[in-house]
């Protein structure tokens, strides 16, 4: 299983409506709780604003990665 730390970006993986977050929707892990929930910020790309930041469990998100394994 991916480890997932501060600054990790994160897609999540179901439509969160309360939270106004749709499945792919991508953020930035800002702090991790504990072993199975993490604060990820969602920021629009145009302004840099967030638009949520909300606490995730670790079944509803993916580690993103942007470049093969070493």
């Amino acid at each position: 299983m991916d480890t997932i730390a501060p600054y990790d970006v994160v897609a999540v993986i179901e439509d969160i409506a309360e939270d106004n977050l749709r499945r792919g929707s991508v953020g930035t892990v800002i702090e991790k709780w504990n072993e199975d929930a993490y604060e990820v910020a969602f920021s629009d790309e145009k302004t840099g604003i967030d638009y949520a930041q909300v606490v995730l469990k670790k079944n509803q998100i993916i580690k993103l990665y942007f470049a093969p394994p070493p």
